[in-house]
């Protein structure tokens, strides 16, 4: 069954509000007259004891009406999304720089602000842990170092007829979506509160605004129409704005608005986890990898957060899209006394990945052939070798399509003869060189903890024929409400200007998911899927019914009943349902199949599948400065049997953005204090327009296709196309390596003054 708007480019269903301004998010919303404003007063230490807080000048303020500390918390306090070792605002202890101790609610959002600045704190400062050097020092872990392993790497790689061993340093990132962190919060009657939320979870933030006032969940409502992006950085680290929005409503009786301005953003919420990852590596004459080792240490922060997940995740992409035979992973997860690090989209896996392209690089250095000949090598074997390979993990890999997706790409780009081009110009080149990469991705589709991989939807069909639907997941700019109301249209028939979708309610779904993991349109549309059919099939017993013919009689196509030799549309069916009373109403649930996996093992199926793609990079840097540019990216891409083609690519273009960003000019930076100093526009580099490659060439792979049964057989894109990135920080190492004879161990953020000192090592 077709429709036209099936695996077509329908533009974003808010694009007009956007480019005009209209969309609406929570700041936009409408406020009563009484709404209060709130701000967080903040420790200006990175670890100490609370010996004394002097509140009287900061109650004192103009337009102060209340302030709030941790002893006014009627419930828990408590905004941990696992491991409840995330206090809302601190009582003896303060971890780090810009943590919350109080709150202040006042008239206005000056006011709350300037009122913050006024307490009188009294520290007992102990010595903080910053780097991950300290952390190592001091032994400050989380938890245990988990290892995984398979074979016997260190015989192996002992063995090996060659070795190498070296490390990368990657920095963290900071989310840096254009919407700031925000929630407000309305008192409603019998003990009810309503939460406008920037979040990627819903219903994170309801129960835990149920667990600070004390009260069921069910009294909870969290809304969501959208977000001005989110990133990661909505989906653990928006709970304690809305629960401090709720605790500071339920105390004052009137609705209470929190949101930060950018510097507050910085300050107070948690960024991508920064990694130091080492690595020994045997390999063969041919750079087949033989046996690997790597050892990731993991800045993780003053509280967990998601770290074990993120870093579980590192864990199981050490892989990327080689087959390691013998390998073995240590992860250490460390605390140190500066903001928590949390969800980035990818999740861990960019930086495992970044690491085991480095090991790749390596080795063909090492050899001194070509990067691609050893990728290549090393690759997952095609479904069509009929010889398939298990990951370190144990999950088999059936449909590793990176051999034709590589060999279509390094064709499409002219890879080799722009490659012998760059070694032409670099020889008669003194002070500008040229480096040229091509690297790929086999990213992990599923949440890793199994239960998370869930999801509702709710459909009503109205007397017109009009559909309204409404599901779990969030809208935050990635299009997930057009590819869902694309997936009703499908299902019915019908035009997609007759969809209506509302925003994330958890009145209507309960128990969500977060929209991450790339997970929302898989989950969601499936769901969606499944309750629009309950619906058709329902109309279909009523017509068999009516016209005494088996159900198997009646046929639904394209929007049309076929019943013998009349047709009738859906319209006519739906008004007919009605008058009959026949339910139009329906909800559907998608739990992902297949899925096991043991976490403290390292055995199991975590991902229903992967997605694959790969990017060609050129580059040219100045060796006397370290400033760089991307000359040309031609990336190919397999979305499987994409819902909506244009959405598909701008995920891509912006995700591939956002990896080089992360690997060439975002830098974050603490001094010796544990005060992070980039924490503004002026100090913070994202990449702008005239960063962008002069030449980008994307390209959906015509080939794809889903071998697992997801909605309509597509890939997720959200998450992968940023590992692309990589091909950039690769690239600008090729350009390096023009200039000396060692392996450059350029590391990340790959700005112009770490370019420059890497040029400058013996």
């Amino acid at each position: 069954m077709t429709t036209p708007y099936t695996s077509q480019s329908v533009p974003h269903d808010s694009a007009h509000l956007h480019v005009t301004g209209k969309a609406q998010y929570v700041d936009d919303i409408p406020t009563h007259r009484d709404t209060l404003h709130l701000a967080f007063g903040l420790s200006k230490i990175a670890k100490g004891k609370l010996q004394s807080i002097d509140l009287v000048d900061v109650k004192n303020a103009q337009g102060v009406v209340k302030v709030i500390t941790a002893s006014d918390i009627p419930g828990k306090n408590d905004v941990s999304p696992a491991h409840s070792n995330e206090p809302l605002l601190a009582q003896d202890q303060v971890e780090y720089i810009g943590q919350p101790i109080f709150l202040v609610v006042a008239d206005t959002y000056t006011n709350a602000r300037k009122a913050a600045r006024l307490a009188k704190i009294v520290y007992e400062r102990e010595l903080p842990v910053i780097t991950i050097d300290q952390a190592l020092k001091a032994e400050s872990f989380f938890e245990k170092p988990l290892v995984y392993e398979v074979g016997e790497p260190d015989l192996v790689i002992s063995k090996a007829p060659h070795n190498v061993e070296g490390q990368i340093e990657l920095g963290g990132q900071e989310q840096f979506y254009l919407e700031g962190q925000i929630a407000m919060a309305i008192p409603q009657e019998q003990d009810g509160m309503m939460i406008y939320a920037s979040s990627q979870h819903p219903s994170e933030v309801q129960h835990k605004a149920a667990d600070c006032l004390n009260t069921p969940i069910n009294n909870i409502r969290v809304e969501v129409r959208r977000m001005g992006g989110a990133f990661g950085g909505k989906e653990s680290q928006a709970t304690p704005i809305a629960c401090a929005a709720a605790i500071a409503a339920k105390l004052t009786g009137k609705p209470c608005k929190l949101k930060f301005d950018r510097d507050d953003d910085f300050m107070i919420t948690g960024k991508r986890h920064d990694f130091w990852i080492k690595y020994r590596v045997g390999f063969d004459q041919s750079g087949k990898i033989q046996g690997i080792v790597f050892q990731h240490y993991i800045r993780c922060g003053w509280s967990l957060d998601l770290s074990l997940a993120v870093c579980d995740r590192a864990m199981l992409h050490i892989d990327n899209a080689y087959h390691l035979p013998h390998a073995r992973v240590e992860s250490y997860r460390l605390k140190t006394n500066t903001q928590s690090a949390t969800a980035f989209r990818g999740f861990g896996g960019p930086q495992a990945i970044a690491g085991i392209e480095r090991v790749i690089d390596h080795i063909a250095h090492h050899l001194r052939v070509d990067p691609c000949e050893i990728r290549q090598t090393n690759f997952y074997p095609s479904p069509r070798s009929r010889k398939l390979k298990k990951t370190h993990y144990g999950m088999i890999v059936k449909d590793c399509q990176l051999s034709e997706i590589f060999s279509e790409l390094l064709s499409t780009s002219n890879y080799y003869e722009r490659r012998k081009a760059i070694r032409e110009w670099n020889q008669s080149s003194p002070i500008l060189k040229k480096g040229i990469a091509i690297s790929p991705v086999k990213y992990g589709i599923s949440f890793t903890l199994s239960h998370l991989n869930q999801a509702g939807s709710l459909v009503h069909v109205y007397q017109d024929g009009s559909i309204h639907l409404n599901h779990g997941g969030t809208e935050m700019g990635q299009g997930l409400m057009v590819k869902i109301a694309q997936v009703a249209a499908h299902e019915f028939g019908q035009p997609l200007h007759s969809v209506r979708i509302s925003p994330a309610d958890t009145d209507k779904i309960p128990n969500t998911s977060a929209t991450a993991a790339s997970s929302g349109a898989d989950i969601n549309g499936m769901a969606t899927k499944i309750a629009c059919n309950k619906i058709v099939d329902r109309l279909k017993d009523f017509l068999a019914l009516e016209h005494q013919i088996p159900t198997e009689q009646v046929t639904f196509i394209a929007g049309e009943f076929q019943v013998r030799n009349e047709t009738y549309t859906f319209k006519e069916v739906i008004a007919k349902a009605y008058t009959n009373r026949i339910s139009l109403s329906a909800t559907g649930f998608y739990a992902t199949p297949k899925l096991h996996w043991n976490r403290f093992k390292g055995q199991g199926r975590p991902f229903f599948y992967f997605a694959y793609g790969a990017a060609v990079s050129e580059v040219i840097i100045d060796t006397l400065t370290g400033e760089n540019k991307i000359i040309r990216t031609d990336i190919l891409h397999d979305v499987g049997r994409s819902i909506n083609p244009a959405i598909d690519f701008g995920q891509i273009e912006g995700g591939f953005v956002q990896g080089y960003g992360w690997l060439t000019t975002e830098e974050l930076f603490w001094d010796n204090k544990g005060e992070l100093k980039t924490h503004a526009p002026s100090t913070y580099k994202i990449p702008t327009c005239s960063d962008r490659p002069l030449d980008l060439r994307v390209k959906l792979w015509e080939n794809g296709w889903n071998k697992e049964q997801t909605i309509y057989n597509s890939k997720a894109v959200g998450e992968p196309p940023l590992i692309l990135g990589i091909s950039v920080l690769l690239a600008i190492s090729d350009a390096i390596a023009a200039t000396k004879s060692s392996y450059p161990s350029l590391n990340a953020p790959a700005t112009p003054e770490r370019i420059l000192t890497t040029l400058l090592q013996s």
